[in-house]
């Protein structure tokens, strides 16, 4: 007999979970129910730690988690998934992990100040994410004039309730009715008389506390080592051969697990279920599997060393990337990846970085780097060691070698920490 992801899943109370348990993926769900109150979806929420910030690497966190920890069937069975979002999460790799037709990406409005500029600058994003398939969900201050370029592409409005007076409600839901050709979602809606009220005048979804509070979903967790994981990477960056890949994968139970449980969960989108290794890789395809482990890097701890020392070469590799986009071609923005990342390998194998790259193999010019200091990637390197140390001269020096501008770097160094930070929270 077959269960419903409430059966499926362990669901306890919010106010009652210790969040803070680092082998816990622990996510919230709300349902988004329809007029006759049957479910047709959850938005969802990371509580795998107690920090309530809201950043483009908790966006990849929460998705990963969703996806690779806490079974998706379990969590939200074939239902619709909504998904908060930062402008800058948008435009990250781990939306290229997940099957697009699964998810909703809610989307906020700019900050109050924002330029006609800047909001119309947003929507070359926008369009690019509705054409892979990507359904996008804005809030009612989308309804702005200054957002209407952003309404072709709504395909949810979503109206809060203890945002308006209830005698603005009929007047609000014609105008977004007029105004876009979007699905109506009351959220907030915590009494009945507030359903009844929208209901009656056409709205088709609703979210809030009368229906239902947030649950948590909780699944143990369980991370390889990080040198395995630097294995993988190395191996999916000199192009390794399925078969290659396959014998890693043979060798680590936990790599394995953690990749088999990725490809079938349902935000993955395959329509039968992948039971061998070498199937797996070839699904995914080496440039997903790339993405697939640098994200399951950030949230893994090394053996023996500070968990912090992995967020930090994945910042490192990060911002390498960024900053090698300004000047370099996109296969060597890969390669400056792999030496941000590698450029902690010592500390995180505690042994000399020499002995530490023997067994691995790397393009010269990465090898360079690392050992030597010299070649195409070391000025990107010691200006992002730079960045972290905040060591102005340097800074200054290798900014200007390579034409950068403080702007750009110090742009490209917030958007690195953006994306790696609390992924490996404790």
């Amino acid at each position: 007999m077959s269960t419903t992801p409430e059966q499926a899943a362990s669901e306890v109370d919010p106010t009652q979970e210790n969040v803070e348990d680092s082998n816990l993926a622990i996510i919230a769900r709300q349902p988004i129910v329809d007029q006759h109150r049957a479910v047709y979806g959850y938005e969802l929420f990371d509580r795998s730690t107690a920090s309530a910030s809201h950043t483009a690497a908790s966006d990849a966190a929460l998705l990963f988690n969703a996806l690779s920890y806490a079974g998706t069937e379990a969590l939200v069975g074939k239902k619709t998934v909504f998904i908060n979002c930062t402008h800058d999460s948008l435009a990250g790799g781990h939306l290229e992990l997940i099957h697009p037709e699964k998810v909703v990406l809610e989307v906020p409005t700019l900050p109050d100040g924002a330029t006609q500029e800047e909001i119309d600058g947003r929507v070359p994003v926008l369009e690019a994410l509705r054409a892979r398939g990507f359904r996008l969900a804005f809030n009612q201050n989308a309804l702005r004039r200054a957002y209407g370029n952003w309404m072709p592409l709504a395909a949810y409005i979503k109206l809060d309730m203890q945002a308006f007076k209830p005698e603005l409600a009929a007047p609000l839901v014609k105008f977004a009715g007029n105004y876009a050709k979007a699905t109506l979602v009351a959220e907030k809606v915590e009494t009945p008389e507030q359903f009844k009220m929208m209901s009656d005048l056409g709205v088709k979804l609703f979210q809030g506390f009368w229906f239902a509070k947030p649950s948590l979903v909780k699944a143990t967790t369980i991370r390889p080592s990080q040198a395995t994981i630097i294995q993988l990477i190395n191996l999916v960056r000199k192009q390794a051969s399925t078969a290659e890949i396959e014998d890693l994968l043979k060798k680590d139970p936990t790599l394995s697990f953690n990749l088999l449980r990725f490809i079938n969960s349902s935000g993955f989108g395959l329509s039968c279920e992948i039971t061998s290794f070498r199937h797996a890789v070839m699904i995914l395809g080496l440039k997903k599997l790339f993405r697939w482990a640098a994200l399951l890097m950030t949230t893994s701890r090394a053996d023996g060393s500070p968990p912090a020392v992995g967020q930090t070469a994945v910042v490192r590799g990060r911002l390498m990337e960024l900053l090698a986009t300004e000047l370099l071609p996109p296969e060597e923005c890969d390669n400056a990846f792999v030496v941000g990342v590698f450029s902690l390998l010592d500390t995180m194998l505690n042994v000399p970085i020499e002995k530490a790259l023997e067994s691995v193999a790397l393009p010269q010019p990465v090898t360079d780097a690392l050992l030597h200091n010299t070649g195409v990637f070391a000025p990107f390197l010691e200006l992002t060691k730079a960045c972290e140390s905040g060591d102005e001269v340097v800074f200054a020096r290798t900014a200007e070698a390579l034409h950068l501008s403080n702007r750009q770097v110090n742009w490209a160094h917030l958007q690195a920490l953006t994306w790696a930070e609390n992924l490996n929270a404790d």
